[in-house]
């Protein structure tokens, strides 16, 4: 079968394109991966996504999304992309061991924020460890919390965290931030902020919510323990654009070059989300840019054809 686009992806982006894609009557496949959902399955109550005054839990959101755009008759499959060809029409799209042909593609593939890789990350995801102090600031109103980075995001997330939280340490490798001046000076005048320099996380403390982490001092080996009720880990994002490298253009960072909003350098393949914003990474704003990549496609589709 030759479809009309292909969405590869199925965070917020991604099920929006599919709604959009679907309900204009277009032949939509949604590779929507093993692990499909994006990054709101790991989150547990979503406060600022429009339209749930009571709150979501990301889990409940993502499943409405994607109930949604199989109203519409999206077709679905849940393995992950393992290769594409962009090089001919009809595009290829390489799932599972099937090979899929389309007309378009919508790349809403998102980023992935790095971990520090413990198992007690893992197991607290969700629970007190989080990777978005814009999402989940407010549920520590009051209470400690950790930023684990040294550079604008982290300095960002824990100037963000002061509005709730009574104490914010920032925890750093080195004795010195990366973070641009403006920052810095924000956040060094700002009481509620201390630091822990020349340190690692080596382990998150607690069985079922966040208690403490244990730190390693790199200069002289010395552990200690600090109390808290929340880490955010705020390392940086990595685009999840390996399969794309020599198909299409992508900055040094990893992410897609954007031209025109959706478009990339290849003619009938569009992108949305996290994929090519490194600036805002909200689900609202994913949601956005798949509302436009699907409206584009549309558009496309239609002079293609005459």
């Amino acid at each position: 079968m030759l479809y009309d686009v292909i969405i590869i992806g199925s965070g917020p982006a991604g099920l929006t394109a599919a709604v959009y894609t679907s309900r204009a009557k277009l032949d939509t496949l949604v590779v929507a991966g093993v692990m499909w959902g994006g990054q709101l399955m790991w989150t547990t109550e979503v406060e600022n996504f429009p339209g749930f005054p009571e709150g979501i839990l990301g889990p409940d959101l993502m499943a409405r999304m994607r109930k949604q755009a199989e109203r519409f008759n999206a077709k679905f499959v849940f393995e992950d992309a393992a290769a594409v060809d962009f090089s001919s029409k009809p595009f290829k799209v390489t799932a599972g061991n099937k090979v899929f042909e389309t007309r378009s593609v919508i790349i809403a593939t998102g980023a992935s924020p790095k971990w520090l890789g413990l198992e007690s990350e893992t197991r607290l995801r969700g629970r007190g460890v989080s990777s978005c102090a814009t999402c989940d600031a407010a549920f520590f109103k009051d209470k400690k919390a950790v930023v684990v980075g040294g550079g604008d995001t982290a300095v960002e997330e824990a100037l963000a965290l002061t509005k709730f939280a009574r104490e914010v340490t920032v925890v750093h490798r080195r004795d010195q931030l990366r973070a641009i001046k403006i920052l810095q000076e924000r956040a060094f005048g700002n009481k509620k902020i201390k630091f822990a320099w020349n340190s690692v996380v080596q382990e998150i403390l607690g069985k079922d919510k966040v208690e403490g982490i244990r730190l390693k001092n790199v200069k002289n080996g010395e552990e200690s323990e600090l109390a808290t009720d929340a880490v955010f880990i705020a390392i940086g994002h990595k685009p999840n654009t390996d399969i794309f490298k020599g198909q299409i253009s992508l900055d040094e960072k990893g992410y897609i070059v954007v031209k025109d909003e959706t478009k990339t350098n290849v003619e009938g393949v569009f992108i949305g989300g996290d994929v090519q914003d490194y600036r805002y990474k909200q689900a609202v704003t994913a949601a956005g840019a798949g509302c436009k990549a699907a409206m584009d496609v549309e558009k496309y589709l239609e002079k293609s054809v005459k």
